[in-house]
């Protein structure tokens, strides 16, 4: 499951903008076309003999109900708009009743490893697939390669990932903490359970804080690891969680900073931007390893979701 978006009938903005996106079958057959591949806005026109001023309103439209991303992509003529899936799952529960399944945030979106918006990388550093190898290995031009969206992990010695998540929820919506998750681990030559590495997590350019690695780690094969994949090679991380609330930071339940979700701007704008780093200066320049749903032991991209924990 890439995302889900719970609403009940409180949530009149959201509800009327996803009604309205649901309601022309051009949109719904968009939906369908995105949900097997991203693509640019150009390639949706042609593919529907849309003209292009058409499919962009279209596209407004879903993008404003929050049920696909779109990020500027750089083309041979200027930048283009790439679109993708936001959310596969809409959950309406109308009148607020107490349902024990339902899962306890508002909101989840989950994104692919090698959706990043930014990056700055130096080798060692390299991706791989559910498949194969994307790329020779500490190829830098992969980073900008469309192989890189179907990433199951990334590597570097040195670098950062800037990821850009949907705030849209935000808007008509009560939330005061919201969580990312992902799996990580350190980058050593193959690897090494005892390698140390400092990564620095910003939000909104703001450095927060710093999530410390123990190591590379190695020496059996990842649960959800491909035959294919080196012995020799990472093959699992830890589970790490970075929270912002309305009153601090935490990583992994320890508060690292008193920013909260206002003075970072995290309600505001079009898009909360997350970013690991591994600093050259840092104490331990570790780098990391990322491990996506199909690698590692732990079936999930990164994951952020949103919480009113005030709420009954």
């Amino acid at each position: 499951m890439k995302q889900t978006l719970l609403l009940n009938l409180k949530n009149t903005e959201t509800l009327s903008n996803v009604g309205k996106a649901l309601s022309a079958p051009v949109r719904l057959e968009i939906l369908e076309y995105l949900a097997k591949s991203p693509a640019i806005i150009s390639e949706i026109a042609a593919a529907f003999k849309l003209p292009l001023s058409s499919t962009a309103l279209h596209i407004r439209v879903l993008e404003n109900a929050g049920l696909i991303f779109v990020r500027p992509i750089p083309g041979s003529k200027g930048s283009q708009k790439l679109c993708s899936i936001q959310i596969d799952k809409i959950q309406i529960n109308m009148f607020q009743e107490e349902d024990a399944a339902l899962p306890d945030y508002l909101y989840r979106e989950s994104m692919p490893v090698g959706s990043y918006f930014d990056y700055s990388v130096m080798p060692s550093c390299g991706m791989a697939s559910e498949q194969n190898n994307l790329g020779f290995e500490d190829n830098i031009s992969v980073f900008v390669s469309p192989s890189r969206y179907r990433a199951q992990l990334i590597w570097l010695s040195c670098g950062f990932l800037e990821y850009r998540f949907s705030n849209t929820f935000f808007k008509g919506n009560s939330v005061n903490r919201v969580r990312f998750s992902f799996e990580i681990c350190s980058e050593a030559l193959g690897y090494n359970n005892d390698w140390p590495s400092d990564i620095t997590i910003s939000v909104n350019t703001h450095e927060i804080g710093i999530l410390h690695c123990r190591g590379d780690f190695g020496g059996r094969k990842g649960v959800l690891n491909p035959d294919w994949w080196y012995a020799t090679s990472s093959q699992y991380g830890e589970l790490r969680t970075f929270e912002i609330t309305d009153k601090a930071c935490y990583i992994d339940g320890i508060q690292v900073s008193r920013e909260n979700i206002y003075t970072l701007g995290v309600p505001y704008g079009d898009y909360i931007k997350f970013r690991l780093e591994s600093k050259r200066d840092a104490r331990y320049c570790g780098g990391f390893n990322l491990f996506g749903e199909k690698f590692g032991d732990y079936p999930q991209d990164i994951v952020m979701e949103l919480y009113n924990d005030e709420k009954e």
